[in-house]
Parts: structure tokens; C-alpha cells; sequence
């Protein structure tokens, strides 16, 4: 498995509205997106450095992942996210080594990259997210 970069932080927020002014307006980062990803549940809202992103979550719902990581820690860094050349090698590496996986096949998340997450129990307590950027 190849590591090309951090692809992004990701922030859990209550409200995007009320957050996402820090990232555009204080520290003037460019405003990339915002994106519903129905599979996580969540919406997103992407800040570009060029040398990575900040990525807010804002949750759908309080029985998705983030809105139960909100009720349980409150705002802050819900993950990182590692962009990989090959997401399925990853996989099968990760899986070959005893890395506990989230899922055994990709899924499709923010901007088209194809992702798969790391449960925080082999990294540390991190949650990792391992993404492969679409063709």
C-alpha cells in the first residue's frame, strides 16, 4: 500500500452554518464544496490548503456515525484520511496484517473517491480513513 498524503482532517460540527466561517472567513481557506453523502449521512463542507483539506461533517441524523460521535464527544476532529494509490490492495493488505476494517469493499464518499475506514481499535484510538481519489 502506497501513502501518497493526508488527504483531509475530518471536523464533526453541530452546524455547518455556524462553523464553516472560521475555515472561509478567519483563516481563508478556499471553499471547495459542500456535498450530502447519504451513506455516511452526513453533509460535508471542504476546505482546500492545497497541501490538504479540512473536511466538516455536519450529520443527517442523530443514528448516523457522526451524530452518534457528536452526542457522544461533542465537535471536534472526528478522523483523518490518508489518500492511497490503490484502495482495494490497501484493503487486502490491512486485512492480511489483522487491521480491523470497517468494510470489506470500498465505498464511495466525498467528491467520488472510493474509501474504506480503519477502525480506531488497530490505530491507535484514531479513527483512519484510507481514500483512492476517482480516475
Amino acid at each position: 500500500m502506497k501513502i501518497i498524503g493526508i488527504e483531509h482532517i475530518a471536523i464533526a460540527v453541530k452546524d455547518l452554518d455556524t462553523s464553516s466561517p472560521f475555515w472561509k472567513h478567519i483563516l481563508q481557506i478556499p471553499h471547495r464544496s459542500t456535498e450530502v453523502v447519504e451513506s455516511e449521512g452526513v453533509t460535508t463542507d471542504i476546505y482546500d490548503t492545497k497541501k490538504g483539506k479540512v473536511e466538516l461533517l455536519e450529520s443527517r441524523g442523530s443514528d448516523t456515525p457522526v451524530g452518534k460521535f457528536l452526542s457522544k464527544k461533542g465537535e471536534g476532529i472526528h478522523h483523518v484520511c490518508f489518500e492511497v494509490d490503490d484502495i482495494k490492495q490497501a484493503i487486502i493488505e490491512l486485512k492480511k496484517n489483522n487491521i480491523r476494517v470497517l468494510s470489506d469493499e470500498p465505498r464511495t464518499g466525498a467528491e467520488g473517491y472510493q474509501v474504506v475506514f480503519i477502525h480506531p481499535s488497530s490505530a491507535g484510538g484514531v479513527l483512519v480513513e484510507l481514500a483512492q481519489k476517482p480516475n
